[in-house]
């Protein structure tokens, strides 16, 4: 298997192990789509090089849901339009034991803020601070969801023998959650703490980890599991790096390894985080 094929089954290995950000109960009025491991994880569809990490996203799930006989796929990535004008798209229409759904597909990464906002929802926040949970699910909700009830979607939806009062409305929202290295523990209350998968730092303090080795995955090798197989770099390697990154206020995802051989996943900051305190 070449480095490219070997590299995108990994990709796709990862997404599927990663969990849905909440189980069980809906949140913000939205509820998850369920589906069972795939019994073979294999990946086999050509993508173009260039493709973004959401687009790619789209694909595996595309994947998957082809692995199970009780789901249909109708429509998938289908813009619905005003003329001219794009109105929206809709990621995916399927049948479901025959039962037609609505579904959006969302993988994010989220860091943990208690400064921003005052509750579990809002203190999860994108590595770059112009990205919020909050704000995606409002966009879900306000926007993404109600495109289905769009007077211009109703051609769409007729030529599938479908009405839109008929369709049920999921969501695959998948994430990967960050901590603070200073805050050991986050209450979780309405999201699946099974999705926290690292810390964050700012950059200031890489130098607690001089004696650790690092990696930098490429944007899409974010969904990649951690694993010892790749070309580490020493701590004077990886601040040069870093020192670039931060100072183009990006927050790259990297790989740590301890002197003692464990492994995991972090971010490193350009903007700061204070730790409250109950005073």
């Amino acid at each position: 298997m070449d480095t490219k094929s070997k590299n995108i089954q990994l990709q796709y290995q990862g997404y599927l192990n990663t969990p849905l950000l909440w189980e069980q109960t809906k949140l913000y009025g939205l509820k998850q789509l369920y589906l069972p491991m795939v019994a073979t994880a294999v990946f086999n569809r050509v993508t173009a090089s260039n493709l973004r990490l959401g687009k790619l996203v789209e694909q595996f799930v595309s994947t998957q849901l082809s692995q199970y006989e009780f789901i249909n796929v109708l429509l998938e990535n289908f813009q619905v339009q005003n003329g001219k004008q794009t109105i929206g798209e809709f990621d995916c229409i399927l049948e479901y034991d025959e039962k037609p759904i609505h579904l959006e597909i969302i993988y994010k990464f989220y860091l943990y803020d208690e400064n921003v906002g005052t509750s579990e929802i809002e203190h999860w926040i994108g590595p770059n601070r112009n990205d919020t949970l909050l704000k995606k699910l409002t966009k879900l909700k306000e926007k993404q969801l109600p495109l289905l009830y769009n007077i211009h979607a109703k051609t769409a939806l007729e030529a599938l023998n479908l009405k839109a009062e008929t369709i049920e409305q999921r969501v695959l929202f998948k994430a990967q959650l960050f901590i603070p290295y200073t805050k050991r523990q986050v209450e979780f209350k309405t999201l699946n703490e099974a999705c926290l998968s690292g810390f964050y730092i700012n950059h200031t303090e890489i130098d607690r980890f001089k004696d650790c080795k690092f990696y930098i995955p490429s944007k899409k090798n974010w969904l990649v599991e951690v694993h010892s197989n790749v070309a580490w770099q020493t701590y004077s390697q990886f601040s040069i790096i870093i020192r670039e990154l931060i100072a183009q206020k990006m927050a790259p995802l990297c790989w740590i390894k301890f002197p003692n051989g464990t492994l995991q996943k972090f971010f490193v900051v350009w903007w700061s985080y204070k730790e409250k305190t109950d005073n």
